[in-house]
């Protein structure tokens, strides 16, 4: 059974109040007072609210009349405590030392807004004629669009024709090392190729010692193409694809965005291409090819050749010489070569 200290708070103990620890001597003899007298204060209140709800039947409260369930300890609409047979303290008014954010009308309060970020703060304008007066380029802006060296690129090539004649395996190839604003969420250097960890990116690679520009040739093999029974639809053969050979190590492959891949031989309308499949590698005047374990291989024939049988063994590199055809996938065929004038 538990006793209704002085302080209105409910206690097991009989000698001293659990909550508050005020003696229970003075709750009983102030108890049997207020009954004497026939006085409802608050304390009496409270302990008659606490009697109704220990005994298991609905109690309303004596401040708002609003029902109250048996054993409830706060009134649910005006908040009144049951057991201490008080009201909730009201909230306090905003002091005059709360201030008041810049530009908020006459007489509203609320926290200071923070500082502006000296980022947003308009730049103080150089005197003329000073040397910071000059324009300097940004450094978080995409930059600026490169012209290829030699050639004019306008000068109708085999590269010209085939990408004005929609020729297959033009639109996603993109020169590596060519500068081009990187897409939406893309970092910088994610068009810059791939290493063998699986990243899918690397720093730029030097670029191809030598005077001699090379190319690649992307062709749609129908031959490669009944060989390997694929089953997505071949695409109409026409002129090849080209793609500039600016560094020594190019990846081929299929763009990934999720997985941040984006080989410089793009082969994305292939299916059967692996997304890092292989990789080319240069010393300026000689090409290998590498293998990155694909899954359906890399192949190389000689110009002139049957079609290749036997894949070349993963993680090995392989000589390609002059004339050689690179097979991957379900149809394409690589063949590198230098540039002719009016190609890069």
């Amino acid at each position: 059974m538990s006793a209704i200290c002085p302080n209105g708070h409910a206690s097991e103990s009989i000698d001293y109040c659990d909550v508050c620890g005020e003696p229970m001597a003075a709750a009983s003899s102030g108890a049997s007072g207020a009954v004497s007298s026939g006085s409802a204060g608050p304390g009496a209140t409270a302990a008659g609210a606490g009697e109704g709800a220990g005994s298991g039947e609905p109690i309303t409260c004596p401040h708002c009349s609003f029902p109250a369930a048996a054993g409830a300890l706060f009134c649910e609409n005006c908040g009144y405590d049951f057991t201490t047979g008080s009201l909730p303290e009201p909230a306090e008014a905003p002091s005059a030392a709360t201030p008041v954010p810049a530009g908020a009308p006459a007489g509203a309060s609320g926290p200071l807004a923070p500082p502006a970020s000296s980022l947003d703060l308009d730049p103080v304008a150089p005197p003329a004629g000073s040397p910071a007066a000059a324009p300097s380029a940004d450094p978080l802006s995409a930059p600026a669009a490169l012209t290829p060296p030699g050639g004019d690129p306008g000068a109708g090539g085999p590269s010209t024709a085939a990408v004005a004649a929609g020729g297959p395996g033009t639109g996603p190839l993109v020169a590596p090392g060519a500068p081009a604003d990187p897409a939406e969420g893309e970092a910088p250097s994610a068009r810059t190729g791939a290493t063998p960890s699986g990243t899918g990116t690397h720093l730029p690679t030097p670029p191809v010692p030598g005077e001699d520009q090379w190319v690649v040739e992307v062709w749609i093999d129908p031959d490669w193409y009944q060989a390997q029974k694929a089953e997505d639809p071949l695409p109409s053969a026409g002129l090849p694809g080209l793609v500039v050979l600016r560094e020594r190590s190019v990846l081929v492959g299929r763009p990934s965005a999720s997985r941040n891949i984006h080989p410089q031989i793009d082969c994305g309308a292939d299916s059967g291409v692996s997304r890092r499949h292989c990789q080319l590698n240069t010393d300026g005047q000689r090409w290998w090819v590498e293998d990155l374990q694909s899954s359906n291989g890399t192949y190389l024939s000689p110009a002139g050749g049957e079609l290749p049988i036997d894949p070349i063994p993963a993680g090995q590199r392989r000589e390609v010489a002059d004339g050689d055809r690179i097979y991957l996938g379900g149809w394409t065929r690589l063949v590198i070569r230098k540039a002719m004038p009016g190609e890069v």
